[in-house]
């Protein structure tokens, strides 16, 4: 690939919003950190809201990368703020990962890239009518009822038994409404040229589709901080961050192929390549697990002990 062909801003601006996004969760659970110790709430905290922040610029850098680079380019490089936020942690809140746990950090970045690389890539969407035909699929009309009862059980039954003593609770709700979120901004972006344009549609079905896909994503992007959050108040903000990355980019990944059809044009070598990033990233997510359990249990000993 020549310089002039090579998407040198796409880089430079998905390079910076890693970093970026990679802070996010090491500030945020810093500030709760910081609100826990002073008795206070965390949402009064400066710390936690440069977090927050630096969660929409990092968002923001992502719109504009995908839309001066192609996506096969930007969305490896998201696993940079994985390890950047590794980094972030044992300087400023002391967690330090195991050999096991770096091991697996590693292993989820690598089997993410892997995933993103071989997954099908989009087809293109060019009309309201197209992308309506699209979201009324039997096929994705099933799919998205069946992430809509497993966000259900985990959030009304699993979250309140289970979430503060396993870490996945919170993360498959997080991941899980990345099936909203994600296909979302990619459809307001369309479904507003008929909604705004200059020569708007006769009738009113592509502003009560924009409205809807903004309310979606509202609610879901709500909802997903406020988990997030929770997540934070309970495990470690390295830890989660990785485990978090491989699943939201899995989820992201099958909803987009479902929505979009693009499961019709996997090739064996892309399916064999999907296959060895899944289990290479379930091996980093099980190291990942193996030392957290092992730190937990090293401190229950030491607790004992004095």
């Amino acid at each position: 690939m020549d310089e002039a062909s090579f998407p040198v801003v796409g880089v430079v601006i998905a390079v910076v919003s890693s970093f970026i996004n990679g802070s996010t969760f090491v500030l945020q659970k810093k500030g709760i950190l910081r609100a826990r110790k002073s008795g206070g709430t965390y949402l009064a905290d400066c710390v936690w809201w440069c977090g927050t922040l630096a969660m929409i610029v990092g968002q923001i850098g992502n719109f504009l990368a995908y839309n001066v680079a192609p996506a096969v380019v930007v969305t490896p490089l998201g696993a940079l703020g994985v390890l950047f936020g590794a980094v972030l942690a044992s300087w400023l809140l002391q967690e330090h990962l195991n050999v096991i746990g770096k091991l697996g950090c590693a292993l989820c970045c690598c089997g993410s890239v892997v995933l993103i690389i071989h997954s099908p890539k989009s087809e293109n969407v060019t009309s309201r009518a197209e992308l309506e035909e699209r979201l009324m699929d039997p096929v994705f009309l099933v799919y998205i009822s069946l992430v809509v009862l497993s966000l259900i059980l985990l959030i009304v039954w699993l979250s309140p038994a289970h979430g503060k003593s396993n870490i996945m609770v919170y993360v498959c709700i997080c991941s899980l409404l990345g099936t909203f979120t994600v296909p979302s901004s990619k459809a307001l972006g369309l479904t507003a040229q008929e909604a705004f344009g200059e020569t708007p549609a006769n009738d009113s079905r592509a502003l009560y589709l924009f409205l809807g896909l903004l309310g979606i994503l509202v609610v879901s992007i709500l909802i997903q901080f406020t988990y997030i959050n929770k997540a934070l108040e309970s495990f470690s903000s390295n830890m989660f961050e990785a485990i978090y990355y491989v699943t939201f980019t899995s989820c992201v990944i099958l909803a987009s192929a479902v929505l979009f059809r693009e499961w019709t044009a996997l090739g064996v070598v892309d399916c064999l390549g999907i296959l060895c990033g899944f289990v290479t990233v379930s091996v980093g997510v099980a190291l990942l697990r193996i030392s957290q359990e092992a730190k937990l249990s090293w401190s229950q000993t030491k607790v004992k002990e004095n």
